[in-house]
């Protein structure tokens, strides 16, 4: 079977004959062929070109031998037709130069379709699909609608979140009104990624399990619910990932998702039995690639042993890539979930 029909299958919850692996942040600075562009072009400039964006998509493809594409892009593009204004700088992560704070900021965003400012990103997403010529699938994404309200909000990013919830609590209806604005455009974005040939998508919620249960219900889940609903219209899987979301499980399968992404805080067998019906993306902790090989091996069998064979589980790691990963252990996880889960271990 091919890589693309091991990957989508599982998704779908099919029998695969092994476990198809993929790893979030798969092209990022722990590779050389990335550094190097990123020594000739900014991580903007490298999303606007559809030309850059394809060669760091495939890096990872060609070195690592993964069973799937993640489209190179940021999940805070939205930001830039939306009048928030973006930039990165060097060691501080993502700026936002227009914060919201206010209702008044909610009420002066302007109406933004899928693809107004964005049309590069599927640009880039149709040269991807040509260059991987059916070789593994493509993967597209974007931010869920908290997450990216945390960034506008907060102005860049945050440990605690304070201001973040300071707003949610104080100014409920302008919450509301920012999450629905924001639910829209990247629900619909998300479908626009899969009319231009994304076979799977993403929704990355990696900063919502700062919440209680009650408050996710109340504050974020009907705005996820609507990104979801909106992103299946494309046709293709749907992955629901969120980082320490052990509490929050039941509500984000509520939300929607074909998939969800769990992160190394929660066994892979628990989060499953919590989750009857959907596909378990994980869980392997990112920091576990950076220890001896005989730990790594360990801690990959563990989650095979978790997974028991069941259909549906796509290994990936909890979160992204570090920085200081060497790329011959991501390498080595790809052979051992290959090799491994196709036996039965």
């Amino acid at each position: 079977m091919s890589a693309e029909g091991a990957f989508l299958k599982a998704c779908r919850g099919q029998a695969v004959p092994y476990t198809p692996v993929w790893f979030m942040r798969q092209a990022g600075r722990y590779l050389a062929e990335y550094r190097a562009i990123r020594a000739k072009a900014s991580l903007l400039e490298i999303c606007r070109r559809p030309d850059l964006a394809a060669d760091v998509t495939l890096q990872p493809v060609e070195r690592l031998g993964v069973d799937a594409a993640i489209l190179f892009a940021d999940i805070l593009l939205p930001f830039e037709p939306l009048g928030l204004g973006l930039s990165f700088a060097k060691g501080e992560g993502p700026l936002i130069a227009h914060p919201i704070r206010s209702p008044a900021d909610v009420a002066r965003l302007p109406e933004v379709g899928p693809s107004d400012g964005l049309g590069y990103v599927l640009d880039a997403v149709r040269t991807i699909r040509r260059a991987l010529d059916g070789r593994v699938p493509l993967i597209g994404f974007a931010g869920a609608p908290f997450t990216l309200a945390s960034y506008a909000i907060e102005g860049g990013g945050t440990r605690d979140f304070v201001t973040t919830k300071r707003f949610m609590y104080s100014e409920p209806d302008a919450w509301h009104t920012l999450l629905d604005r924001l639910a829209t455009l990247v629900g619909r974005h998300l479908a626009a990624q899969a009319g231009a040939g994304a076979q799977a998508l993403q929704l990355f919620d990696s900063w919502v399990g700062c919440l209680s249960p009650d408050d996710y219900r109340e504050y974020v889940q009907p705005h996820s619910a609507t990104a979801l609903s909106l992103a299946a219209e494309g046709g293709v899987p749907v992955i629901h990932f969120g980082t320490g979301t052990s509490m929050l499980l039941e509500f984000m399968a509520q939300a929607g998702g074909d998939v969800i992404g769990v992160d190394w805080r929660i066994s892979l067998d628990v989060a499953w039995s919590r989750l009857p019906g959907h596909g378990i993306q994980g869980n392997l902790d990112p920091a576990a690639l950076l220890g001896p090989v005989p730990t790594l091996e360990a801690k990959v069998r563990d989650i095979l042993r978790r997974a028991a064979g069941r259909s549906g589980h796509v290994f990936n790691l909890g979160h992204g890539v570090l920085q200081q990963t060497d790329p011959e252990h991501l390498r080595a996880v790809v052979d051992m979930v290959h090799e491994w889960s196709a036996a039965g271990v």
